[in-house]
């Protein structure tokens, strides 16, 4: 059988099973969900080693009680730094989400998953074109290109039709031109 078919089958039959045993265990049920997630996340990333497992469901338990462990040892920690005042609880770790902001986010959900993580790596992270192009393991064109496309769709789901800069019907090729621009080169 192949390594990912059993985790499936795994998968069917225990992760209720487990979801149960790790809610039991942490008292939060979402957390009982991200632990058994993590844990089905490490099966499939060494899908060897699974196969050679004799009992799959009390391996991904113990791994899904690990998982658990660590992040209690993670909040009991950053509780500590807040009760020390080493760590400001009082400043907020996110600004403020503004309706404009989820509207965004919203739309970046609708784009498909190269493209978005393309704006997000420019536009929010403020990384240059060449450095995105590194990131993601593309040319410089194919950001560019995905820019373009992105701010397109993106503008006409948030409903801006004034487009700062208006692109010519050459720009399908990726390369956005101004119209005066082609104009003087035709």
């Amino acid at each position: 059988m192949e390594p990912q078919q059993q985790i499936r089958q795994v998968y069917a039959t225990s992760a209720a099973r487990l979801v149960a045993q790790a809610y039991a265990m942490t008292g939060d049920y979402a957390e009982a969900q991200d632990v058994v997630q993590e844990a089905f996340v490490r099966a499939l990333a060494r899908p060897g080693r699974f196969r050679e497992v004799t009992n799959p469901e009390a391996w991904l338990r113990t791994v899904a009680l690990n998982v658990a462990r660590s992040r209690h040892r993670r909040r009991m920690l950053l509780h500590g730094l807040v009760r020390s005042g080493r760590l400001d609880p009082g400043q907020p770790s996110a600004p403020a989400l503004s309706p404009d902001h989820v509207a965004l986010v919203a739309a970046l959900q609708k784009l498909p998953r190269t493209a978005r993580e393309t704006v997000v790596l420019h536009h929010l992270a403020d990384l240059p074109v060449s450095e995105v192009a590194l990131a993601m393991g593309c040319s410089v064109e194919a950001v560019k290109t995905r820019l373009v496309r992105a701010r397109r769709a993106l503008a006409e789901q948030l409903g801006e039709d004034d487009d700062p800069v208006p692109l010519a019907p050459a720009a399908s090729a990726g390369v956005p031109t101004r119209p005066d621009r082609k104009a003087r080169h035709a």
